[in-house]
């Protein structure tokens, strides 16, 4: 698994380009993803949320939106140039205090256990130097019946496979290179999508680490998976 600081390097080397390179790589369907994750948060009605892996905040911002100013959301990120970004859009959306974006590694999370109603992480998981620790620590924080929200690169579809690797490998690292200048960032990201276990295997891991219930659903050729998980 990648090592932390290392991924916190390269984010920081991509923060200032990293949702135009997230909305082109994806033709926008980026959008599509996140508003089905946070449909599936704003159903379990939380009164506290945790975004982890919050990266430019586009999941918190969208959390903030959906479930209103009732709702404490705290966004937290390891890469604080990516934080950096996100205060700036929140201060430009003119957001109170309900939500903030605050450092926080999640191999080590600064919160209490049992604190926390929801958990939400979207495309980080994959990015975790130990995702089992990173799984134990989500379960630590998240109060009794709490629910773990996870959006996913996942192994798409067979059929759409030889397709999907082939952009992966050749046409993403070209284009997030002309979109960003960092083509070794989208090396890397390619290869942790190409590894990532399939859904039924990352349910196992989710389990394995104190989760008693997990569900997931494939989107979009099961390119991407939403993983939701209850304590």
């Amino acid at each position: 698994m990648p090592k932390g600081i290392a991924v916190s390097k390269m984010f920081a080397g991509i923060s200032s380009r990293y949702d135009l390179a997230n909305h082109l790589l994806s033709g926008g369907i980026d959008y599509y993803w996140r508003s089905v994750l946070i449909n599936r948060v704003q159903e379990y009605s939380p009164q506290n949320v945790v975004d982890l892996a919050t990266g430019s905040g586009d999941v918190a911002f969208k959390l903030h939106q959906q479930l209103g100013s009732s709702c404490m959301i705290e966004a937290m990120d390891f890469c604080e140039p990516m934080l950096e970004v996100a205060r700036r859009k929140k201060v430009a959306k003119k957001i109170g205090s309900n939500l903030a974006f605050t450092y926080g590694d999640c191999m080590n999370l600064p919160l209490a256990d049992a604190s926390v109603d929801a958990v939400t992480v979207s495309f980080g998981v994959r990015n975790f130097e130990d995702r089992q620790r990173g799984l134990r620590e989500i379960n630590r924080i998240l109060i009794p019946e709490g629910k773990l929200f996870i959006l996913e690169f996942s192994q798409p579809d067979i059929w759409f496979r030889p397709i999907y690797y082939t952009y992966l490998k050749y046409i993403l690292p070209l284009v997030a290179s002309l979109a960003t200048g960092k083509k070794d960032a989208y090396d890397y990201l390619a290869g942790t999508i190409e590894s990532f276990p399939t859904r039924s295997e990352l349910s196992a891991q989710i389990l394995q680490s104190g989760f008693e219930h997990v569900e997931s659903s494939g989107h979009t050729f099961s390119i991407v998976a939403i993983h939701t998980a209850t304590k």
